[in-house]
């Protein structure tokens, strides 16, 4: 995996549900296109919507948004967004992976996956994020990036459009930082800088 960063982190994944359109658009919009890692989203969209959000968020935000291809490599200042009704995956060799495994926490993509197998493929050079949003995934996963080692963030429950993902995941952890959805995309450019 092609790297331009000189910290530890290698890469960032993002958990977002109900008004994950316009959360992104702040934290994605806050982030330069020289950023050093890549960033893997799970967002709980509608199937029809297909590859809509990745080209709405592409035209709105310096960094590159796509739809993520299986087998893809992930690259510093890209974001790949899970395709609607695929789960996706790190690998160890830091390539996608998409599946249609059955839904969890009745999400399918769901951001549990993509952090529990992040986690697995990057310990302690993995942040992750849990945005606003209805239900309680991303905790788990949330809790997995925790146990190898890698950085966990949480939007305040407070400035989230639906707190039940936020809250979900604090209550189980302590996350690493909560915060309003405005100061993450700087939190973001610090520790990939670290």
């Amino acid at each position: 995996m092609d790297r331009k960063g000189n910290g530890r982190f290698r890469a960032v994944v993002i958990g977002v549900s109900t008004g994950g359109v316009e959360a992104l658009k702040i934290l994605l919009g806050g982030l330069q296109a020289s950023y050093p890692l890549p960033i893997l989203i799970v967002a709980h969209i509608a199937s029809e919507a297909s590859n809509g959000l990745a080209l709405l968020l592409d035209d709105f935000c310096s960094v590159r948004v796509k739809e993520a291809d299986e087998l893809e490599e992930i690259v510093p200042g890209t974001a790949y967004i899970a395709p609607p009704n695929y789960h996706m995956q790190l690998e160890r060799d830091g390539k996608i992976t998409l599946s249609v495994d059955p839904p969890v926490n009745f999400a399918r993509p769901s951001a549990d996956v993509l952090f529990e197998t992040a986690a697995d493929a990057m310990g302690a050079g993995l942040i992750a994020v849990v945005l606003t949003g209805a239900g309680s995934d991303g905790s788990i996963g949330l809790k997995a990036v925790a146990a190898k080692g890698g950085t966990t963030v949480v939007q305040c429950p407070m400035n989230a459009v639906a707190d039940s993902m936020p809250k979900s995941a604090a209550a189980v952890i302590k996350p690493d930082y909560v915060m309003p959805l405005e100061r993450i995309p700087e939190l973001l450019i610090q520790l990939a800088w670290e």
